[in-house]
């Protein structure tokens, strides 16, 4: 497990909303994409500086907001200087009819063993959250290339609701390798349950199903009673403070010990920790066996991060610390996440 995390008071929030405009491809007219909030990075490290991706929306539209995905870089991982167009968003392309008029969604980024740059992140029409992917050779031009479970079982989930791509991975020298392991690349996701799913490519995934004979052994909440067939590696637990949902975090980490996944979660005081106020979004870990990425090794008892600050209380969404992005950066571990999904804060691991 990686604790404890600080959260580094004397810089944050390190991003809030800007005033940057550009054209819309969709619209065509000038929208200020990231009036509204900046939210849900993932994170990433470059020639010797923190890249952000971060989700950004605009107030306009019948949502009062269309999310895009902006790009922010820095030389120390603390303080930001944003670049002034988005770059990836809604367009009239191919996946318009996934995008709009949500928009593009809580990135996370890692890199594939050439150095090219993966992203998952959820494409929102209005009615159902996708699960897609997009690739780029340097952060700022994008390729998309659709949802993620379009050719799986014949397209049986192209329209099943799923978030969250969470790729196992190396954090080596400050990059994010996704890793193969056992012939195959591992993806956690889900805003429920956490699934898993399998890939060759980094590209079209596949949902990891029960074995014949294997069944949910825990009750199924939300859209998971639509895909009760999917193999669930962790869900939310009763009198705990993930007992509405779990979510994943940043991309897993694939360590000697096992494989360490950050998630998020919320919880419903009724039926989980009455401490807690109702929705409120908290992180934890758990440890997976390196071998068998659905088997849990070991899960912490509580949350290692929760809004406390003024910030992470009071926004878009009252009571939400969102983890996505996490780098190794001059020898220190730096874990970036929405706040109440208006702003965006850090914290750093060590006391």
């Amino acid at each position: 497990m990686l604790l404890p995390f600080v959260k580094i008071d004397s810089v944050n929030p390190i991003l809030q909303p800007g005033h940057g405009s550009f054209i819309c491809p969709v619209r065509k007219q000038p929208v200020k994409w990231e009036e509204k909030d900046v939210f849900n990075p993932a994170a990433i490290v470059k020639d010797g500086k923190v890249f952000l991706l971060y989700r950004a929306e605009d107030s306009i539209g019948k949502f009062a907001g269309t999310s895009r995905i902006g790009l922010a870089e820095s030389a120390d991982g603390l303080h930001f200087t944003r670049y002034s167009q988005p770059v990836l968003y809604p367009a009239p392309d191919e996946q318009k009819k996934y995008e709009w008029e949500g928009g593009c969604e809580d990135p996370r980024v890692v890199q594939d063993s050439s150095g090219d740059y993966i992203m998952t992140y959820t494409a929102f029409d209005g009615q159902i959250a996708r699960l897609m992917v997009a690739s780029s050779k340097n952060l700022l031009q994008w390729t998309k290339h659709g949802p993620a479970f379009a050719k799986a079982f014949n397209g049986k989930y192209l329209n099943t609701w799923s978030k969250s791509g969470s790729i196992v991975s190396k954090y080596v020298n400050g990059n994010i390798i996704a890793q193969k392991i056992n012939g195959k690349y591992w993806m956690y996701w889900g805003d429920v349950n956490i699934w898993a799913a399998t890939a060759d490519d980094l590209i079209n995934w596949t949902p990891v199903l029960y074995a014949r004979g294997e069944k949910p052994t825990i009750a199924l909440r939300h859209y998971a009673k639509d895909i009760p067939e999917i193999k669930i590696v962790m869900g939310p637990r009763p009198q705990k403070f993930d007992s509405d949902l779990v979510e994943p975090g940043p991309p897993a980490l694939l360590t000697d010990n096992g494989i360490v996944l950050l998630y998020n979660s919320r919880n419903i005081p009724a039926i989980g920790d009455s401490s807690l106020p109702e929705g409120t979004y908290t992180a934890s870990q758990i440890l997976l066996n390196k071998n068998d990425p659905t088997q849990v090794l070991q899960r912490m008892d509580t949350w290692f991060i929760q809004p406390d600050k003024p910030y992470e209380v009071t926004g878009q969404v009252n009571r939400v610390c969102f983890i996505e992005g996490l780098v190794h950066f001059n020898n220190n571990w730096l874990l970036y996440y929405g706040t109440a999904d208006s702003k965006i804060a850090v914290c750093k691991l060590g006391k």
